[in-house]
């Protein structure tokens, strides 16, 4: 179903370091694939013909790419910032664009009524706006008022799940991980990555997706998908001595495509074997992807473009394009078309969550954190 992004240092006031540009890029990589395959998931049976079939693993990739840029940006920063000021930094860079996300939910639910979502149209007004309030808080809503029928922590803009697990991620370095030795963060990740092998290779449907519904069943799902990638980029960035590597972003983005397009592995009578896919796509070979870009410098006008376009939509791509893709769905469910009949539909919606995402920075996301940083944080 859904599928945080790497978020980068956002305050001048606080960060003077270079960005990592290709891993700006690659996170615009994932988070146009991710369009993709929601695009692709309105099509599908099953797990098993679904097209880009795992592009769900993007989530676990911006989770290891968020560990690996918070260590960079704050890890030799603790002596002279406050737990404050990091929960302050760490909020103005991410929840403009979760209230919008959640406004943008609101404003298109009624649209998706359709045999998906038979109970949209009775669904109160007052109910919807009481749901898109507490969206925006990010706190997760009960299941008692899931008004879509997913399950889902936030009904209004499912990817929400994941900027959920992602400030729990943040508050467990601040509070307290952040100041574990490289050894106990290596014990830390070898039992988190144990863990997260277990689960994929025992799961009933043979692959890690999950962790947008409030019960244990899925709030497990949730921890086990955050804990290792994230804190296996913050021992990454602190232990890994970086390379010098020619033409970094293309074979990364080749490498991320391949792992995230790969078809199914194993079927339906060997499901274990995608589940071993998925885990150690997570556990081996994203990190490899991140010390490749981490390894590579952007040379070339055209190059730098890319990089910084991607990097800049990314964000506001993952959080605004739901909202898109429950309509699209839900149209599929009413006509029913082939993906031959649906395709201009298809990129219509592409091009449109994209656009709207550049318009978002621009126009809401830039100028909003713009004006919170000026009156939250104190200058250095």
């Amino acid at each position: 179903m859904q599928t945080q992004l790497l978020a980068e240092p956002a305050a001048p006031a606080l960060s003077t370091k270079p960005h990592y540009a290709i891993l700006d890029g690659l996170r615009g990589v994932a988070a146009l694939t991710v369009v993709a395959f929601h695009l692709f998931e309105a099509h599908a049976t099953s797990h098993l013909d679904q097209r880009i079939n795992h592009g769900y693993l993007a989530v676990d990739f911006f989770f290891l790419l968020s560990g690996f840029v918070i260590g960079y940006a704050y890890d030799d920063r603790w002596q002279q910032m406050t737990l404050k000021e990091f929960f302050k930094v760490r909020l103005i860079r991410l929840q403009p664009l979760v209230v919008l996300g959640m406004v943008m939910g609101a404003a298109l639910y009624y649209f998706q009524d359709s045999p998906l979502w038979p109970g949209i149209s009775e669904v109160p007004g007052w109910l919807v706006l009481v749901v898109m309030l507490i969206g925006c808080t990010l706190l997760p809503v009960p299941l008692s008022m899931d008004i879509r029928g997913w399950h889902e922590m936030h009904p209004l803009n499912g990817p929400g799940w994941s900027l959920f697990y992602e400030y729990i991620a943040n508050l467990l370095y601040a509070l307290g991980v952040r100041k574990f030795s490289n050894a106990a963060l290596a014990v830390l990740v070898a039992l988190t990555g144990a863990a997260l092998i277990h689960f994929a290779v025992t799961s009933p449907a043979g692959d890690v997706i999950g962790g947008w519904s409030l019960d244990a069943e899925q709030l497990r799902v949730g921890f086990t998908r955050m804990l290792f990638p994230f804190f296996g980029g913050l021992l990454l960035c602190r232990v890994a001595r970086l390379g010098r590597i020619q033409n970094a972003f293309g074979w990364c983005s080749l490498l991320l495509l391949l792992v995230l397009a790969f078809p199914r592995v194993g079927g339906a009578d060997h499901l274990w074997q995608n589940g071993l896919y998925d885990s150690l796509s997570i556990i081996l070979v994203f990190p490899l992807i991140v010390w490749l870009g981490a390894s590579g410098q952007v040379t070339g006008q055209v190059s730098a473009r890319v990089c910084r376009f991607f990097g800049d939509i990314s964000y506001p791509l993952y959080i605004t394009h739901y909202p898109f893709i429950y309509t699209y769905t839900g149209w599929v469910s009413t006509h029913k078309p082939s993906w031959q009949q649906a395709l201009p539909v298809a990129v219509l919606t592409f091009v449109l969550a994209v656009g709207l995402a550049y318009a978002a920075l621009k126009l809401y996301d830039e100028p909003v954190r713009r004006w919170l940083r000026q009156r939250f944080l104190t200058a250095r």
